[in-house]
Protein backbone atom coordinates (compact mmCIF):
# COMPACT_ATOMS: atom_id res chain seq x y z
CA UNK A 1 0.00 0.00 0.00
CA UNK A 2 1.54 3.33 -1.07
CA UNK A 3 1.47 6.45 1.07
CA UNK A 4 -1.29 8.18 -0.88
CA UNK A 5 -3.61 5.17 -0.61
CA UNK A 6 -2.82 4.88 3.10
CA UNK A 7 -3.81 8.51 3.66
CA UNK A 8 -7.03 8.11 1.65
CA UNK A 9 -7.96 4.96 3.56
CA UNK A 10 -7.43 6.76 6.88
CA UNK A 11 -9.80 9.48 5.66
CA UNK A 12 -12.18 6.74 4.53
CA UNK A 13 -12.17 5.10 7.95
CA UNK A 14 -12.87 8.46 9.58
CA UNK A 15 -15.84 9.31 7.37
CA UNK A 16 -17.34 5.85 7.84
CA UNK A 17 -17.12 5.99 11.64
CA UNK A 18 -19.17 9.21 11.91
CA UNK A 19 -22.83 9.44 10.94
CA UNK A 20 -22.80 12.96 9.49
CA UNK A 21 -19.71 12.48 7.32
CA UNK A 22 -20.80 9.04 6.13
CA UNK A 23 -24.25 10.31 5.13
CA UNK A 24 -22.80 13.37 3.40
CA UNK A 25 -20.32 11.26 1.46
CA UNK A 26 -23.10 8.79 0.68
CA UNK A 27 -25.13 11.61 -0.89
CA UNK A 28 -22.14 12.84 -2.89
CA UNK A 29 -21.36 9.29 -4.03
CA UNK A 30 -24.97 8.68 -5.05
CA UNK A 31 -24.98 11.98 -6.95
CA UNK A 32 -22.01 10.72 -8.94
CA UNK A 33 -23.52 7.25 -9.47
CA UNK A 34 -26.63 8.82 -11.04
CA UNK A 35 -24.70 11.30 -13.20
CA UNK A 36 -26.30 14.04 -11.14
CA UNK A 37 -24.38 16.75 -12.96
CA UNK A 38 -25.98 15.76 -16.27
CA UNK A 39 -29.44 15.60 -14.66
CA UNK A 40 -28.96 19.06 -13.13
CA UNK A 41 -27.78 20.52 -16.45
CA UNK A 42 -30.81 19.11 -18.26
CA UNK A 43 -33.24 20.59 -15.72
CA UNK A 44 -31.35 23.91 -15.58
CA UNK A 45 -31.63 24.32 -19.35
CA UNK A 46 -35.41 23.86 -19.19
CA UNK A 47 -35.72 26.10 -16.13
CA UNK A 48 -33.75 28.84 -17.87
CA UNK A 49 -36.29 28.85 -20.69
CA UNK A 50 -39.20 28.95 -18.22
CA UNK A 51 -37.98 32.01 -16.30
CA UNK A 52 -38.69 34.61 -18.98
CA UNK A 53 -42.33 33.73 -19.80
CA UNK A 54 -43.00 33.31 -16.06
CA UNK A 55 -41.69 36.79 -15.28
CA UNK A 56 -43.45 38.21 -18.32
CA UNK A 57 -46.75 36.78 -17.09
CA UNK A 58 -46.17 38.15 -13.59
CA UNK A 59 -45.26 41.64 -14.83
CA UNK A 60 -48.24 41.76 -17.20
CA UNK A 61 -50.65 40.60 -14.46
CA UNK A 62 -49.34 43.20 -12.01
CA UNK A 63 -49.62 45.85 -14.72
CA UNK A 64 -53.34 45.12 -15.10
CA UNK A 65 -54.40 44.36 -11.51
CA UNK A 66 -52.40 47.18 -9.89
CA UNK A 67 -52.65 49.70 -12.72
CA UNK A 68 -53.98 52.36 -10.30
CA UNK A 69 -51.26 51.79 -7.66
CA UNK A 70 -47.85 51.98 -9.36
CA UNK A 71 -46.04 52.20 -6.02
CA UNK A 72 -47.46 48.92 -4.68
CA UNK A 73 -46.92 47.27 -8.06
CA UNK A 74 -43.27 48.30 -8.03
CA UNK A 75 -42.75 46.96 -4.49
CA UNK A 76 -44.34 43.60 -5.29
CA UNK A 77 -42.41 43.29 -8.53
CA UNK A 78 -39.19 44.09 -6.70
CA UNK A 79 -39.98 41.34 -4.18
CA UNK A 80 -40.59 38.83 -6.97
CA UNK A 81 -37.41 39.76 -8.81
CA UNK A 82 -35.49 39.40 -5.54
CA UNK A 83 -35.68 35.65 -6.22
CA UNK A 84 -32.85 36.40 -8.69
CA UNK A 85 -30.30 38.48 -6.73
CA UNK A 86 -28.60 41.39 -8.56
CA UNK A 87 -29.69 40.19 -12.02
CA UNK A 88 -33.38 40.44 -11.08
CA UNK A 89 -33.36 44.22 -11.37
CA UNK A 90 -31.91 44.04 -14.87
CA UNK A 91 -34.49 41.46 -15.86
CA UNK A 92 -37.25 43.75 -14.63
CA UNK A 93 -35.98 46.66 -16.69
CA UNK A 94 -35.87 44.52 -19.82
CA UNK A 95 -39.38 43.04 -19.61
CA UNK A 96 -41.27 46.03 -18.28
CA UNK A 97 -41.61 47.58 -21.73
CA UNK A 98 -44.11 44.91 -22.77
CA UNK A 99 -46.73 46.03 -20.26
CA UNK A 100 -48.42 48.31 -22.81
CA UNK A 101 -49.55 45.40 -24.97
CA UNK A 102 -51.04 43.17 -22.30
CA UNK A 103 -53.07 40.96 -24.66
CA UNK A 104 -50.05 40.08 -26.75
CA UNK A 105 -47.88 39.71 -23.64
CA UNK A 106 -50.39 37.41 -22.01
CA UNK A 107 -50.68 35.19 -25.07
CA UNK A 108 -46.94 34.93 -25.54
CA UNK A 109 -46.20 34.38 -21.85
CA UNK A 110 -48.92 31.75 -21.30
CA UNK A 111 -48.01 29.73 -24.40
CA UNK A 112 -44.31 30.04 -23.65
CA UNK A 113 -44.84 29.10 -20.02
CA UNK A 114 -46.85 25.98 -20.89
CA UNK A 115 -44.25 24.85 -23.41
CA UNK A 116 -41.19 25.47 -21.25
CA UNK A 117 -42.71 24.20 -18.01
CA UNK A 118 -43.80 21.00 -19.75
CA UNK A 119 -40.18 20.42 -20.73
CA UNK A 120 -39.06 21.34 -17.20
CA UNK A 121 -41.50 18.87 -15.66
CA UNK A 122 -40.43 16.12 -18.06
CA UNK A 123 -36.81 16.71 -17.12
CA UNK A 124 -37.72 16.61 -13.44
CA UNK A 125 -39.74 13.39 -13.83
CA UNK A 126 -36.83 11.70 -15.59
CA UNK A 127 -34.37 12.93 -12.95
CA UNK A 128 -36.45 11.63 -10.03
CA UNK A 129 -36.88 8.24 -11.70
CA UNK A 130 -33.12 8.04 -12.20
CA UNK A 131 -32.35 9.18 -8.67
CA UNK A 132 -34.65 6.52 -7.21
CA UNK A 133 -33.28 3.96 -9.74
CA UNK A 134 -36.79 2.89 -10.71
CA UNK A 135 -37.17 0.19 -13.39
CA UNK A 136 -39.23 0.96 -16.47
CA UNK A 137 -42.54 -0.63 -15.31
CA UNK A 138 -42.57 1.60 -12.22
CA UNK A 139 -42.06 4.84 -14.13
CA UNK A 140 -45.07 6.98 -15.22
CA UNK A 141 -46.32 6.56 -18.78
CA UNK A 142 -46.85 9.40 -21.26
CA UNK A 143 -50.38 10.27 -20.08
CA UNK A 144 -49.32 10.30 -16.44
CA UNK A 145 -46.29 12.45 -17.25
CA UNK A 146 -48.46 14.92 -19.14
CA UNK A 147 -50.89 15.19 -16.24
CA UNK A 148 -48.07 15.71 -13.77
CA UNK A 149 -46.59 18.38 -16.02
CA UNK A 150 -49.84 20.36 -15.80
CA UNK A 151 -49.96 19.93 -12.03
CA UNK A 152 -46.34 20.99 -11.75
CA UNK A 153 -47.12 24.14 -13.74
CA UNK A 154 -49.92 24.99 -11.30
CA UNK A 155 -47.66 24.42 -8.29
CA UNK A 156 -44.94 26.55 -9.88
CA UNK A 157 -47.33 29.43 -10.42
CA UNK A 158 -48.83 29.11 -6.94
CA UNK A 159 -45.37 29.00 -5.42
CA UNK A 160 -44.36 32.20 -7.18
CA UNK A 161 -47.50 33.97 -5.99
CA UNK A 162 -47.10 32.82 -2.37
CA UNK A 163 -43.36 33.53 -2.20
CA UNK A 164 -43.92 36.97 -3.73
CA UNK A 165 -46.68 37.69 -1.20
CA UNK A 166 -44.44 36.66 1.71
CA UNK A 167 -41.53 38.73 0.42
CA UNK A 168 -43.85 41.71 -0.11
CA UNK A 169 -44.82 41.74 3.58
CA UNK A 170 -41.43 43.15 4.42
CA UNK A 171 -41.82 46.07 2.03
CA UNK A 172 -45.42 46.79 3.02
CA UNK A 173 -45.17 46.31 6.81
CA UNK A 174 -41.74 47.87 7.27
CA UNK A 175 -38.20 46.70 7.91
CA UNK A 176 -38.25 45.99 11.64
CA UNK A 177 -36.39 43.09 13.22
CA UNK A 178 -39.58 41.25 14.15
CA UNK A 179 -41.09 41.70 10.69
CA UNK A 180 -37.83 40.64 9.06
CA UNK A 181 -37.64 37.53 11.21
CA UNK A 182 -41.23 36.58 10.42
CA UNK A 183 -40.63 37.11 6.70
CA UNK A 184 -37.53 34.89 6.83
CA UNK A 185 -39.41 32.14 8.68
CA UNK A 186 -42.27 32.42 6.20
CA UNK A 187 -39.83 32.20 3.29
CA UNK A 188 -38.30 29.01 4.69
CA UNK A 189 -41.75 27.49 5.22
CA UNK A 190 -42.86 28.39 1.70
CA UNK A 191 -39.67 27.01 0.15
CA UNK A 192 -39.92 23.76 2.11
CA UNK A 193 -43.54 23.38 1.04
CA UNK A 194 -42.64 24.05 -2.59
CA UNK A 195 -39.88 21.47 -2.50
CA UNK A 196 -42.17 18.87 -1.00
CA UNK A 197 -44.93 19.47 -3.54
CA UNK A 198 -42.43 19.43 -6.40
CA UNK A 199 -40.88 16.17 -5.16
CA UNK A 200 -44.32 14.63 -4.71
CA UNK A 201 -45.46 15.56 -8.21
CA UNK A 202 -42.24 14.55 -9.95
CA UNK A 203 -41.57 11.34 -8.01
CA UNK A 204 -43.54 8.19 -8.97
CA UNK A 205 -46.15 6.98 -6.50
CA UNK A 206 -44.17 3.85 -5.56
CA UNK A 207 -42.11 6.19 -3.36
CA UNK A 208 -44.08 7.17 -0.26
CA UNK A 209 -44.54 10.83 0.65
CA UNK A 210 -42.82 10.51 4.02
CA UNK A 211 -39.58 9.59 2.26
CA UNK A 212 -39.63 12.97 0.51
CA UNK A 213 -39.77 15.08 3.67
CA UNK A 214 -36.04 15.15 4.64
CA UNK A 215 -34.93 16.34 1.22
CA UNK A 216 -37.72 18.92 1.08
CA UNK A 217 -36.60 20.38 4.41
CA UNK A 218 -32.93 20.38 3.41
CA UNK A 219 -33.66 21.80 -0.03
CA UNK A 220 -35.95 24.54 1.30
CA UNK A 221 -33.41 25.68 3.88
CA UNK A 222 -30.47 25.58 1.44
CA UNK A 223 -32.44 27.47 -1.21
CA UNK A 224 -33.33 30.18 1.35
CA UNK A 225 -29.67 30.46 2.37
CA UNK A 226 -28.65 30.62 -1.29
CA UNK A 227 -31.09 33.48 -1.84
CA UNK A 228 -29.64 35.30 1.17
CA UNK A 229 -26.02 35.02 0.01
CA UNK A 230 -26.80 34.94 -3.70
CA UNK A 231 -26.45 38.68 -4.11
CA UNK A 232 -22.83 38.50 -3.01
CA UNK A 233 -22.08 35.45 -5.16
CA UNK A 234 -23.61 36.86 -8.33
CA UNK A 235 -22.17 40.32 -7.71
CA UNK A 236 -18.62 38.96 -7.50
CA UNK A 237 -19.21 36.80 -10.58
CA UNK A 238 -20.56 39.68 -12.67
CA UNK A 239 -18.50 42.59 -11.30
CA UNK A 240 -16.56 44.16 -14.11
CA UNK A 241 -18.12 41.78 -16.62
CA UNK A 242 -21.57 43.34 -16.98
CA UNK A 243 -20.14 46.65 -18.20
CA UNK A 244 -18.15 44.87 -20.87
CA UNK A 245 -20.64 42.24 -22.00
CA UNK A 246 -23.95 43.84 -20.99
CA UNK A 247 -26.89 41.50 -21.65
CA UNK A 248 -24.61 38.51 -22.09
CA UNK A 249 -23.41 38.93 -18.50
CA UNK A 250 -27.02 39.02 -17.27
CA UNK A 251 -27.85 35.85 -19.17
CA UNK A 252 -24.75 34.05 -17.90
CA UNK A 253 -25.47 35.19 -14.34
CA UNK A 254 -29.06 33.98 -14.56
CA UNK A 255 -27.97 30.64 -15.98
CA UNK A 256 -25.37 30.19 -13.23
CA UNK A 257 -27.94 31.10 -10.58
CA UNK A 258 -30.46 28.59 -11.93
CA UNK A 259 -27.78 25.88 -12.15
CA UNK A 260 -26.91 26.42 -8.49
CA UNK A 261 -30.55 26.11 -7.46
CA UNK A 262 -31.12 23.00 -9.58
CA UNK A 263 -27.96 21.34 -8.23
CA UNK A 264 -29.24 21.92 -4.70
CA UNK A 265 -32.53 20.31 -5.73
CA UNK A 266 -30.83 17.22 -7.16
CA UNK A 267 -28.69 16.84 -4.04
CA UNK A 268 -31.82 17.18 -1.87
CA UNK A 269 -33.50 14.40 -3.87
CA UNK A 270 -30.38 12.22 -3.50
CA UNK A 271 -30.52 12.89 0.24
CA UNK A 272 -34.02 11.40 0.30
CA UNK A 273 -32.82 8.26 -1.49
CA UNK A 274 -29.76 7.78 0.71
CA UNK A 275 -31.81 8.06 3.90
CA UNK A 276 -34.69 5.90 2.64
CA UNK A 277 -32.42 3.05 1.47
CA UNK A 278 -29.70 3.45 4.09
CA UNK A 279 -27.03 3.95 1.41
CA UNK A 280 -24.21 4.70 3.82
CA UNK A 281 -21.39 4.23 4.67
CA UNK A 282 -19.77 4.14 1.22
CA UNK A 283 -16.12 3.42 0.47
CA UNK A 284 -13.82 6.00 -1.04
CA UNK A 285 -11.30 3.32 -2.03
CA UNK A 286 -12.52 -0.01 -3.40
CA UNK A 287 -12.31 -2.92 -2.88
CA UNK A 288 -13.83 -3.90 -0.55
CA UNK A 289 -17.44 -2.97 -1.27
CA UNK A 290 -19.72 -2.14 1.63
CA UNK A 291 -23.35 -3.23 1.82
CA UNK A 292 -24.36 0.27 0.70
CA UNK A 293 -21.93 0.12 -2.25
CA UNK A 294 -23.43 -3.15 -3.44
CA UNK A 295 -26.99 -1.90 -2.96
CA UNK A 296 -26.30 1.21 -5.06
CA UNK A 297 -24.57 -0.77 -7.82
CA UNK A 298 -27.40 -3.30 -7.91
CA UNK A 299 -30.01 -0.53 -8.17
CA UNK A 300 -28.17 1.00 -11.13
CA UNK A 301 -28.40 -2.35 -12.92
CA UNK A 302 -32.03 -3.18 -12.12
CA UNK A 303 -33.25 0.25 -13.29
CA UNK A 304 -32.48 -0.91 -16.84
CA UNK A 305 -35.49 -3.25 -16.71
CA UNK A 306 -37.94 -2.08 -19.38
CA UNK A 307 -40.73 -4.70 -19.36
CA UNK A 308 -42.68 -6.45 -16.54
CA UNK A 309 -41.72 -9.87 -17.93
CA UNK A 310 -38.05 -8.92 -18.00
CA UNK A 311 -35.81 -9.86 -15.08
CA UNK A 312 -32.49 -8.25 -14.20
CA UNK A 313 -30.40 -10.01 -11.56
CA UNK A 314 -27.19 -8.75 -9.95
CA UNK A 315 -24.56 -10.79 -8.14
CA UNK A 316 -21.11 -10.08 -6.71
CA UNK A 317 -18.12 -12.40 -6.54
CA UNK A 318 -17.37 -11.33 -2.97
CA UNK A 319 -19.74 -10.67 -0.06
CA UNK A 320 -20.13 -7.11 1.12
CA UNK A 321 -17.69 -6.02 3.81
CA UNK A 322 -18.99 -4.74 7.11
CA UNK A 323 -17.45 -1.65 8.68
CA UNK A 324 -15.34 -3.76 11.03
CA UNK A 325 -14.08 -5.96 8.20
CA UNK A 326 -13.28 -2.90 6.10
CA UNK A 327 -11.31 -1.31 8.92
CA UNK A 328 -9.31 -4.51 9.45
CA UNK A 329 -8.55 -5.01 5.76
CA UNK A 330 -7.63 -1.36 5.14
CA UNK A 331 -5.36 -0.90 8.15
CA UNK A 332 -1.89 0.24 7.09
Amino acid sequence: MNRLEAVVRRVDRFQQRHLVTSVVFGVVKKFGDDNGGALASNIAFSAFGAVFPLLLLLVTTLGIVLAHDPSLRARILHSALAEFPVIGTNLGHNIRVIERKSAVAYTVSVLGLIWTCTGLAQGGLFAMSQIWNLPGPERPNFIARLGRSVTFLMVLGLGLVVSTAVASLGTVAGHGVVVGGLVDIGAVAVNVGQYFLAFRILTPRVVSSRRLVPGAIAGGILWTVLQAVGAVLVWHALRGVSELYGTFAIVLGLLAWIKLGVTITVYAAEFNTVLARHLWPRNIVQPPLTVADQASLAAQATENQRRPEQRVEVSFTEPAATQAEFHDRSSP
